[in-house]
């Protein structure tokens, strides 16, 4: 029996490896042509695996070729360090250290913690789907741009047929089944970061991440970038090697999604946020990677100190990363369409032109400028700001968390959400992670507010 491992086997990862050259101007147009002329075919369009088995043969050279392209120099380089002090030293607008004594409150947190599993829950059935299935599906049911649950109730046969749900979420997430917070790794990583400081607090290593991962986290809960680096760590590599060995992943948006307790923590200090976020990201991703994670946390930094609203939080990501670098480019592009446009489906079409042919659905560029956008369009207001960072496609459910995320600090309070969006989540989520599983979000809000009090 062949099993075929999503977002691990060789012949796999070399048409991954081959796009993310294209993208950071390495030429790879010799090794593209040897792939090719040995039978290897390019990446899987939206799944993690292909079909057919590889034949040992082709597998050596996948691993091969891997190696090559690794070698390749990258032209993109100098705009687009990975280390701390060279990012701190290509942004002009680093922030300043933090104000003393700025503080967050639980009622807040909730709101985060509420906010990100409502924007992630609304996400899930439509992950995997293309933009037209998006729109289509909820246009069938008269709720387009969504400001509630999608649901298969009143959808013509032929639509479902069309563009099915996707098949793991709908039972979890649809809104006539939906009876809490289901898993998803968008809620992991944040208990993960909550663990982590409770363990090792703020001055923890890259190398304690690591170990709580392999303590805590089941392999076959990560993805993507995420599983490239527990292999590696279970092959003996050390980070930041984990990033950056076989990873034709490491600029997708996994660390993003894995920023928010690190903003959450750090009331008012993006630069705090921001170097934190760092240290976690680098386990995984490089540059255009690490980037969306250090942007993410420095939003929410300001977010969560609540004296800015939602262009004050994304001006402050900006300012954490270098502005000659692609995803600088990609937020600058979602905020100044979302600003110049004033129907935000025309917003969406202009950014999948610009990416939609040339990244994967959930590498970090086009979802980064589709999460500014729809943020900027929104303007704080938290249906808006879930229900457009949704209806855009690609990552779903991750956008809609992060934009649920920052939404609901800006909000101030659980009871500021709309009841239609909390009250469905029961208070409780399930999760792989020790120790959480079914715990509220009242709960979670209040050891958060813990970590934040801590120096």
């Amino acid at each position: 029996m062949n099993v075929r491992l999503t977002w691990a086997q060789p012949e796999d990862l070399v048409g991954h490896e081959l796009r993310q050259a294209a993208q950071d101007g390495r030429d790879a147009r010799e090794i593209e042509e040897r792939w090719y002329a040995a039978g290897g075919a390019p990446a899987p369009d939206r799944a993690g695996a292909s079909e057919p088995p590889a034949s040992p043969r082709l597998r050596a050279l996948a691993e091969r070729l891997l190696d090559e392209l690794a070698l390749l120099e990258v032209p993109l380089a100098a705009d687009e360090p990975t280390g701390l002090d060279e990012i701190v030293a290509a942004c002009p607008h680093w922030p300043g250290p933090a104000d003393a004594g700025r503080a967050v409150g639980r009622d807040r947190l909730h709101a985060a913690w509420l906010g990100r599993a409502a924007g992630c829950l609304l996400g899930k059935p439509a992950e995997k789907l293309p933009l037209e299935g998006i729109r289509a599906l909820a246009r069938a049911t008269g709720d387009w741009p969504p400001t509630t649950w999608f649901t298969a109730r009143g959808v013509p046969a032929e639509l479902l047929a069309a563009h099915p749900w996707n098949r793991r979420s709908a039972p979890t997430s649809l809104a006539e089944n939906i009876d809490g917070m289901p898993e998803d790794d968008d809620l992991n990583y944040p208990l993960l970061t909550l663990l982590l400081l409770q363990r090792h607090g703020r001055s923890f290593t890259t190398g304690d991440l690591a170990r709580l991962w392999l303590d805590e986290l089941p392999a076959g809960r990560t993805f993507t970038a995420e599983r490239i680096a527990y292999g590696n760590l279970l092959a003996g590599v050390e980070p930041p090697e984990t990033a950056r060995r076989r990873n034709p992943f490491r600029e997708w948006i996994g660390a993003q999604i894995r920023a928010d307790v690190h903003g959450w923590t750090h009331p008012g200090d993006p630069a705090g946020a921001a170097a934190q976020a760092h240290r976690d990201a680098v386990l995984t991703h490089t540059g255009n990677g690490v980037y969306g994670a250090m942007f993410t946390a420095a939003a929410l930094a300001v977010a969560a100190g609540g004296e800015s609203d939602v262009h004050g939080a994304l001006a402050a990501g900006l300012r954490v990363v270098p502005p000659h670098s692609r995803y600088a480019r990609a937020v600058r592009l979602g905020i100044g369409t979302a600003r110049t446009e004033g129907d935000f489906d025309t917003v969406v079409d202009r950014l999948h032109a610009a990416y939609g042919d040339t990244h994967h659905w959930v590498h970090v560029l086009p979802n980064a400028a589709l999460l500014a956008a729809a943020l900027t369009h929104a303007d704080g207001d938290f249906t808006r700001s879930i229900g457009l960072a949704v209806s855009g496609g690609w990552d779903t459910d991750s956008n809609g968390a992060t934009a649920g995320s920052l939404a609901g600090l800006l909000a101030g309070g659980p009871d500021a959400l709309p009841e239609h969006w909390t009250a469905p989540l029961k208070n409780r989520l399930a999760t792989s992670v020790p120790g959480f599983d079914r715990t509220g979000f009242d709960t979670l809000a209040a050891l958060t507010h813990q970590e934040a009090l801590r120096p």
